[in-house]
């Protein structure tokens, strides 16, 4: 079971399931704490949990057992709009009738604010996003960035205790998308907001976050920071969803302290760190990031000769697709370097990794 809760709970899933049948669980036994001025990514397929979660948290959905809590206090019967949460949606969600000053003045109002306060949190709210100068245009003379912008400003200006963000760049191109990736990561560092962002996305959720969760199967199957996920997946799904990772099957014949060694399809043997694998006789998974193999040498714990099946330019790299222990889309990527240009399509090469770079997981 995947240990989710810390000590200072703003933001708390409570054994929460969510089943819309009676049935079937799309949100399985969630138990989930984080801190105030955290920016948690929900990250996972499409079906996972992980919008169904946001959705709960909003108010938008009901949770079928257990509670959610914010700020200590429980949250599962209070309507949306008395949450005092942001949302920031994919599709803006902007009022087109209004021009930009009034789409974020509507929730002060609401609010019941007065007019000088509502302008001067408007003014500050535009501010913040860099589109002081648009308040008198309306959405449709504003281009995708610049709504979401808009929008994003609109989930500010009222001072939420929480910020929610449901694929929020997922209608722009990718350009645009990465450089408003960074704009919220440093709007966040500046304002120390929490954010909850849902994204199916695994380099949206690496850049920005402090955690991830990442979903499969209305479970969180891990929670750590970036880095962490990438480096030390705990099981064969992470491993494949996060980054690009080479994938090889075989049995378990020994394990001493924490090293498993495996039988490949082909009978050759591979060190690797005993992870979340069976016990001796049982089939795994090794997982091999691409960037952990060295072609052309030898001396690894795990040294073997491949097959170069493909080279692709990508300037600082050659991308070297191989045939290794059987899997003939074993990626390494190669550092661009005259001293890889013996690399040549249908010959041998030579690849090796350390022990500490394979993990043994569970199999698929």
């Amino acid at each position: 079971m995947v240990n989710t809760n810390t000590d200072d709970g703003f933001v708390e899933f409570d054994r929460v399931q969510k089943s819309y049948d009676g049935e079937i669980l799309v949100v399985k036994d969630l138990n989930l704490s984080m801190p105030k001025g955290e920016f948690l990514t929900m990250l996972g397929p499409s079906g996972s949990g992980k919008t169904t979660c946001l959705m709960m948290l909003a108010g938008f959905e009901t949770a079928t057992h257990g509670e959610i809590r914010l700020g200590g206090a429980e949250i599962n019967n209070i309507p949306p709009h008395k949450r005092g949460i942001g949302m920031v949606f994919q599709n803006y969600a902007l009022f087109p009738h209004m021009t930009v000053n009034e789409n974020l003045a509507f929730p002060l109002e609401v609010r019941g604010m007065g007019k000088a306060e509502r302008e001067a949190k408007v003014k500050h709210a535009l501010d913040m996003v860099q589109m002081g100068v648009f308040g008198n245009r309306r959405p449709a003379q504003l281009s995708g960035g610049q709504q979401q912008r808009i929008a994003l400003a609109r989930a500010l200006v009222f001072d939420p205790k929480l910020v929610l963000m449901d694929e929020p760049l997922g209608a722009l191109d990718k350009q645009l998308r990465e450089h408003m990736q960074y704009e919220i990561k440093h709007l966040h560092e500046r304002l120390g907001i929490t954010v909850v962002y849902v994204t199916h996305d695994q380099s949206e959720a690496l850049t920005m976050s402090d955690r991830v969760a990442v979903f499969d199967d209305g479970r969180i199957q891990q929670l750590a920071a970036p880095a962490d996920l990438y480096e030390r997946p705990e099981n064969s799904f992470v491993a494949q969803f996060i980054g690009e990772n080479n994938k090889l099957s075989g049995i378990v014949v020994s394990r001493t302290g924490d090293t498993a060694t495996v039988k490949l399809a082909n009978g050759e043997t591979c060190q690797a760190l005993a992870v979340s694998c069976g016990e001796v006789g049982t089939e795994t998974l090794i997982s091999i990031r691409p960037e952990r193999v060295t072609v052309g040498q030898t001396g690894g714990a795990n040294t073997t000769t491949a097959d170069v099946r493909e080279l692709i330019y990508l300037g600082d790299h050659i991308r070297c697709r191989l045939n290794v222990h059987g899997n003939d889309d074993f990626v390494v990527k190669v550092p661009n370097s005259a001293g890889h240009t013996h690399l040549v399509v249908g010959e041998k090469t030579q690849v090796t990794w350390h022990a500490q770079d394979a993990r043994a997981l569970n199999p698929l």
